[in-house]
């Protein structure tokens, strides 16, 4: 069930015809009260890169939309690489839940190509909207698994172009093992073009195909992440491969950005124009934290770490007419609230079984509950440092300004006061050892149920 349902009835009158279950046919209802989404999540891109959250890049479009909405300061991708952030995101729950909490690989020979998620075992945010009468489409990155039973349209998309692995040459559309992966539907389809503009292309698309028509499109951009490739750069991968000097990566990525921000001002344009706004909540975020090339900003780490830089990210929310423009939060919220946030406001029922909550009430200046959130990188991913002979990896717990970051079997334990020390500098794990072990013994707790949830062995050895 929904958890910390917001009491405010604001909005509740507006879906009160669209009442719900997920076990039975769709009801007849007015199709024109259900508000469409519009999910646009970045790869790879970092808190520090947008112009809204301090970046040096131009993002005229991101900064719009942020002006216009909601701006959140305190929001978190569940994983610190994609695969588990994507399953956290699709399912509303922690990404352990559902089997995927580490990369799933392009190599066939390595195990983590034949996991993802698993169809028939998880209720998904598109699963969920189909059956409430919603059109639903992907266009872009999936990486939540390779084989046919993980195909993203077993998963309730009626539609999809894009790719299934973790990045594509931007033009010949090759992933990292020089396999060729572009989709539409359930059929490898040739079709020439930049990554970046052909994920935009089909969203506007389908926008106005289905304007009459409730609609979610999840808009998985492979912008920014590598290969460095902007529009007019060469191809890097296959037969057509240019060998030779290439422009300065920083250069490029410049130009991977403004398009990446381009596209989203021609989905807000293409809302508006057909008189779509005020009837779509557009959401923006990134997978997880920046790549080599891209900013967190005052953030420490990186992409696939457990502290800040790893998986805070931007999140900007925007609804003319129902969010007010400037509206800035600074309260903790993460994308697996994303799901039980949208069902929420559609008035969709069913027996979801959330780890999420729903945060619409942030947009009417309310407080969420106070509750605790956990990262813990997948045992099979190849960001995180191992035990020898083991899986064990960084984990943390975040209690209001309060996160306390475990290393490898908890042998040292770091605690940090966010609201002073955004930038995790200064350990306080000795000046309130009474505070770190009980966020120790709740993390631990937490980390060993996650842990008879998961696919594969994941506890470290015993040294002899």
């Amino acid at each position: 069930m929904i958890k910390a349902r917001s009491p405010r009835t604001t909005l509740a009158t507006i879906f009160a015809t669209c009442v719900l279950s997920l076990n039975l046919p769709a009801q007849a209802r007015d199709e024109g009260a259900l508000p469409n989404l519009v999910l646009i999540i970045a790869d790879d891109l970092g808190y520090g890169d947008l112009g809204c959250y301090g970046g040096k890049i131009p993002t005229p479009h991101l900064d719009r939309m942020a002006n216009e909405g909601l701006r959140l300061t305190d929001f978190h991708s569940n994983g610190s690489v994609c695969s588990p952030s994507r399953a956290a995101l699709i399912s509303g729950k922690y990404q352990q839940r559902t089997g995927v909490d580490g990369v799933v690989t392009a190599d066939p020979e390595n195990a983590a190509y034949r996991f993802g998620l698993d169809p028939e075992k998880q209720t998904t945010l598109p699963k969920a909207m189909s059956q409430a009468g919603y059109k639903t489409a992907l266009f872009g990155k999936w990486h939540l698994g390779y084989l046919d039973k993980f195909h993203p349209m077993n998963y309730g998309f009626d539609r999809f172009v894009g790719f299934v692995s973790g990045n594509i040459d931007y033009h010949s559309h090759l992933d990292r093992m020089n396999t060729f992966d572009w989709w539409h539907n359930r059929e490898l389809t040739k079709e020439t073009g930049y990554s970046t503009h052909l994920i935009t292309r089909h969203a506007v698309d389908y926008i106005e195909k289905h304007k009459d028509e409730p609609f979610f499109v999840y808009v998985a951009h492979e912008a920014v992440h590598s290969p460095i490739q902007g529009p007019t750069d060469a191809i890097q991968r296959g037969p057509d491969k240019v060998k030779g000097e290439r422009r300065p990566s920083k250069e490029v990525y410049r130009d991977m950005l403004t398009e990446l921000d381009k596209g989203v001002g021609e989905i807000l344009k293409a809302l508006q124009d057909n008189g779509l706004a005020e009837k779509t909540l557009v959401v923006f975020s990134s997978d997880n934290g920046p790549m080599k090339l891209a900013s967190p900003g005052p953030l420490k780490g990186r992409k696939g770490s457990i502290y800040e830089g790893g998986h805070r990210v931007p999140g900007v929310f925007w609804w003319p007419g129902t969010i007010e423009p400037g509206t800035e939060s600074k309260q903790t919220a993460a994308q697996f609230d994303l799901f039980p946030t949208i069902v929420d406001l559609a008035g969709i029922k069913g027996d979801f079984d959330f780890d999420g909550v729903s945060i619409k009430s942030l947009w009417n200046g309310e407080k969420l509950a106070n509750r605790k959130l956990f990262w813990r990188p997948g045992g099979l991913s190849p960001y995180e440092p191992k035990l020898e002979n083991g899986k064990d990896v960084r984990k943390a717990i975040r209690d209001g300004k309060w996160k306390l970051v475990a290393q490898p079997g908890y042998e040292k334990v770091e605690l940090f006061d966010l609201e002073s020390d955004l930038a995790e500098k200064h350990d306080l794990a000795s000046k309130h050892p009474e505070r770190v072990e009980r966020m120790k013994q709740e993390l631990h707790a937490w980390e060993q149920e996650m842990l008879t949830l998961l696919p594969y062995q994941t506890k470290p050895s015993k040294k002899k």
